[in-house]
This record gives structure tokens, C-alpha cells and sequence, in this order.
């Protein structure tokens, strides 16, 4: 179960959604664009060494299997 301080986070973010419907849209884009790139970036350096591609292949197998 959740904490108090985890209903009152997101008690705030609707309070702020509500008072802001157009500013928190671009808010949240920013730091969905953000984790993507960090993830970009991660499998970028991944990638450079053989047991990091291998790793990144496995998932991809994985990925496919749940479909």
C-alpha cells in the first residue's frame, strides 16, 4: 500500500492539472521525451561492448515471445 505522502503527490498533480490544462500537457511531454532519450542513450552504451549486445538481443527475443 501507498503512503500518505504518495496520495498527497498526486493529490497536488491533479490540483495542478486543474489549474493549468494547457501548461502541464507540455510539462509532461518534456520529461516523456526526456526518458526516452535517457533510454536512447543507455542502449547506446550498451551496445559498445559484446556482452552488452548480446544482452540487448536477448531482449528483444523476449519482447517479441510476449506478443
Amino acid at each position: 500500500m501507498r503512503d500518505k505522502t504518495h496520495r498527497e503527490q498526486v493529490q497536488r498533480w491533479a490540483e495542478y492539472v486543474k489549474e493549468n490544462p494547457n501548461e502541464w500537457k507540455t510539462e509532461l511531454n518534456q520529461f516523456i521525451d526526456a526518458q526516452f532519450q535517457m533510454a536512447q542513450k543507455f542502449y547506446e552504451e550498451l551496445a559498445k561492448t559484446k556482452e552488452g549486445r548480446e544482452k540487448i538481443e536477448k531482449l528483444k527475443v523476449m519482447r517479441i515471445n510476449k506478443r
